[in-house]
C-alpha cells in the first residue's frame, strides 16, 4: 500500500517537472532569479524529449508499483499519462520531438521578452531603485540634450 502511495506522489512530482519545464518561463518573468532553477530544468526535459531516453522518474514509479504488488508499464511518463489526455493515439518519435521543440520554443521566446524588458526595451522602463517610471520622475529627461550651435 504504501509503495503504490509512493509511486503517486513520483506521479505527481513527474506532472509538476513537466510542466515547470514548459510554462516555467511564466514564473521566471515574476520571479527572475527562478531562471537559475528553470533553466537547467527545461534544459534537461527538452534533452530527454529529443534523446528518447528515460527520466529516472518513470523507472522508480515503475519499482514502486512493482514492490506495492502492481504491474509497471513500459515506455515513458508522457506516453503513458500526458499523451492520453492530448492526443488518443501513443507516443511517435516524430511527436516526442514536437513537444522538445515546442517547449524549446516557448521558453526562448518568454527568455527572448523577459531580457528586452530586462534591458529597457520592453513597455515600461522603471528606475531600478525606485520603482518609478522614467517619465514619472520630476525634472527627468526622456532625451539627453542635444549640443548646442
Amino acid at each position: 500500500m504504501i509503495y503504490a502511495r509512493l509511486a503517486d506522489v513520483v506521479v505527481a512530482i513527474h506532472m509538476a517537472f513537466v510542466i515547470f519545464v514548459v510554462a516555467g518561463g511564466l514564473l521566471v518573468w515574476r520571479w527572475p532569479r527562478l531562471a537559475w532553477v528553470h533553466a537547467p530544468a527545461a534544459m534537461w526535459g527538452i534533452g530527454i524529449e529529443w534523446s528518447g531516453a528515460l527520466c529516472p522518474l518513470t523507472p522508480l514509479e515503475n519499482w514502486l508499483r512493482v514492490q506495492g504488488g502492481e504491474r509497471g508499464y513500459s515506455g515513458d511518463f508522457i506516453a503513458r499519462y500526458l499523451l492520453p489526455v492530448l492526443y488518443p493515439e501513443g507516443l511517435s518519435r516524430s511527436r516526442q520531438l514536437l513537444l522538445g521543440l515546442f517547449a524549446l520554443v516557448l521558453n526562448l521566446a518568454l527568455y527572448g521578452a523577459l531580457l528586452m524588458k530586462a534591458r529597457g526595451r520592453g513597455p515600461v522602463n522603471r528606475d531600478r531603485r525606485s520603482g518609478i517610471r522614467d517619465q514619472e520622475v520630476p525634472g527627468a529627461q526622456t532625451r539627453p540634450p542635444s549640443p548646442g550651435p
